[in-house]
């Protein structure tokens, strides 16, 4: 999967599990906290995207993801 698959896969998943709606768009610099996620909404976002991805992120990607472009940088360092 590119880069711009991986982005349009997180950005989905992102929509989904913050339950944001149609009205809000999302790029690579959309930061999660200002949507209104909590802590308990990234671990389960990251539980999510390490199921859909079939990847494991290590303890500084799961904590430390900001963006969603860090989510997706994370994602493409957990593939490699």
């Amino acid at each position: 999967m590119d880069h711009d698959a991986t982005l349009a896969k997180v950005i989905e998943i992102v929509n989904e599990t913050l339950e944001l709606g149609d009205g809000v768009t999302l790029d690579e610099a959309t930061d999660l906290k200002q949507l209104g996620a909590d802590s308990f909404d990234l671990l389960e976002l990251v539980t999510t995207l390490e199921d859909e991805f079939s990847v494991t992120f290590d303890d500084d990607a799961a904590t430390n993801v900001a963006t969603v472009g860090d989510v997706v940088a994370a994602i493409e360092r957990a593939r490699s």
